[in-house]
């Protein structure tokens, strides 16, 4: 396998960047790009009627910007820069593995909360959007695999990292066209 794709979904705080952070340190020649280098300028961001501002919703990020890098590094694998400063680098040594992780993957965080989230957020907010997204999300997205939140970072490092590895070994696929 030349390249592969892993994405890395799920729920805001959920660790998904600290997965994704060991997962490139462990994996030779993969490259890291987070979803949330791609956030919209605060006062761009709408808020909703809930009085929270929207960032848990697919407006909220440049989904353009972020795509535009991946088909860029899918089509040569070089050095790539975008504004949001999130450039990303390949060697082309061995298989290129793109890891991107964020909470809207699928349906088009070192985050930092200044300020503080205020009360309620998460239950109010944050929790039921993931709900929503997901269910969009599995409405477009085969090969699926769900990860146990429970476990612990290195349970959960240690079964993507071999899914990974598992997916590397496989032999090219072939594109069929009509």
């Amino acid at each position: 396998m030349e390249k592969l794709i892993v994405g890395i979904g799920g729920v805001t705080n959920g660790g998904k960047t600290t997965l994704a952070c060991k997962l490139k340190k462990a994996l030779p020649n993969s490259i890291l790009l987070c979803q949330d280098t791609f956030f919209k300028p605060v006062n761009e961001v709408e808020v909703g009627e809930d009085g929270f501002q929207q960032f848990d919703v697919i407006t909220a990020l440049d989904m353009e910007a972020m795509m535009n890098t991946v088909y860029a590094w899918m089509e040569n694998m070089t050095t790539v820069h975008i504004e949001q400063k999130a450039p990303i680098l390949s060697e082309n040594k061995g298989p290129n593995i793109l890891l991107v992780e964020g909470f809207l993957l699928y349906n088009y965080n070192s985050r930092v909360y200044d300020p503080p989230d205020p009360p309620g957020n998460f239950d109010g907010h944050v929790w039921p959007m993931y709900l929503r997204n997901r269910k969009e999300m599995e409405k477009k997205v085969a090969d699926i695999i769900y990860l146990d939140g429970t476990n612990s970072p290195d349970e959960l490092f240690a079964q993507v990292y071999e899914d990974i590895l598992r997916e590397v070994q496989k032999p090219p696929r072939q594109l069929l066209t009509n």
